[in-house]
């Protein structure tokens, strides 16, 4: 590890979740000093409202419909999580001496001035709201971005899951990438691809994601601390995706055996 690695502070800044904590404390494995600014999750109604002037209600309604059944699996799931958690030694819980500042939201002026006040050498965003153009031009270090998904290709939501049904089991993975204005549009520093294993469903694929995804978070911050922000052209096409309808999920499930 260089020096500015082991002595710049990092922040993390997250809603959290068992897949999240498994990379924050891979970071804090390796990192003197991590900060984790926790925000509070948007709420469902809100963002269900501003996707349905965007994509219709009945599809929202259908997404709705979806995120019921992914819940209800994530409960039925809890043995093959544990499985997962097992096989790749994760820790899903915050440390108990982990740094974790609470705010609102990380477009809050909280957030701002916990940034302001720790004064990192990187900020990793992994599954918060996206930043707002202010929120971005008010912090003076490189912000990164860890998203489930291949992108430019799976920009949004469900990555792992579209590239299944899309019959694209290669770009099973996610990426690190630059942060800009627009939703998963940054420069990309790094892609990790895997596969998904037996028994696993939309519920736990970020739990796989993350687990594959762990070393290559750890390395691209040390890159970005000393200076190295690498990025490249994956030459992919952009698209980006929403969840699943629930007729949609459902029937691709039987048909195909992609849950």
């Amino acid at each position: 590890m260089n020096e500015a690695a082991d002595t710049a502070p990092i922040v993390v800044v997250t809603e959290g979740g068992g897949h999240i904590w498994a990379i924050v404390n891979a970071i804090a494995d390796h990192f003197t000093s991590v900060t984790v600014i926790l925000e509070t999750p948007v709420s469902k109604w809100s963002l269900l409202k501003r996707r349905a002037r965007r994509q219709g209600w009945i599809s929202v309604l259908g997404q709705i419909g979806t995120m019921v059944l992914v819940r209800l699996g994530k409960r039925f799931g809890t043995a093959h999580a544990e499985e997962i958690v097992a096989e790749y030694n994760l820790k899903t819980e915050p440390k108990p001496d982990q740094d974790i500042v609470h705010v609102p939201s990380a477009n809050a002026p909280e957030t701002i001035e916990a940034i302001a006040d720790i004064k990192p050498g990187v900020v990793l965003l992994a599954g918060c709201r996206v930043l707002t153009r202010d929120t971005l031009a008010a912090i003076p270090c490189p912000v990164i971005n860890y998203h489930a998904g291949v992108n430019p290709k799976y920009r949004g939501m469900n990555g792992a899951y579209w590239a299944l049904v899309n019959n694209d089991a290669e770009n099973f993975g996610t990426t690190v990438h630059v942060v800009d204005a627009g939703v998963d549009t940054g420069a990309v520093l790094r892609h990790t691809r895997g596969m998904p294993g037996r028994g696993d469903t939309i519920s736990s694929y970020p739990l796989r994601q993350a687990a594959i995804s762990r070393d290559a978070c750890v390395d691209v911050i040390e890159k970005v601390m000393a200076g190295r922000i690498e990025p490249f052209d994956p030459g992919l096409p952009s698209q980006i995706w929403f969840h699943p309808t629930l007729w949609f999920y459902v029937w691709t499930g039987i048909r195909r055996g992609i849950w």
